[in-house]
């Protein structure tokens, strides 16, 4: 098996993961999955798919990520390795595919329009 390239997305973050056989390693923008996300929950997010289809010890993952907060790149890093695991195994679409791990979320930030505060909130009406 040589290596896989898939990408993901979410809110304005694209990460690109690099999947090839290995021990185990995850490397984001060149540094340890633990030095890049600090907190346990985007640990948690990143090894999501691979945990699930028990492949957390089965390949070297790279990933170039850019753009958006350090949530939304997680996410995007998620939906990338679980592309990845759906081409290693065809089997892996039926365990991912439930947890929602495969879905693109559409949501983005709504746009500032002219002569309001925000894209919602109005300026204050006074009656003076």
């Amino acid at each position: 098996m040589d290596v896989i390239h898939k990408i993901g997305r979410r809110k304005t973050a694209v990460a690109r993961a690099y999947v090839a056989p290995g021990k185990g390693n995850i490397t984001i923008n060149k540094k340890d999955l633990a030095n890049y996300f600090t907190t346990a929950t985007l640990q948690y997010k990143v090894k999501q798919p691979l945990v699930l289809t028990n492949n957390d010890a089965n390949f070297d993952i790279t990933v170039n990520v850019y753009g958006g907060g350090i949530t939304g790149q997680a996410e995007a890093v998620r939906l990338a390795i679980s592309r990845a695991m759906c081409e290693v195994d065809a089997e892996n679409r039926l365990t991912l595919k439930p947890e929602g791990l495969l879905t693109r979320d559409p949501r983005m930030v709504e746009r500032k329009k002219f002569g309001q505060k925000k894209a919602r909130k109005k300026f204050q009406f006074s009656k003076r």
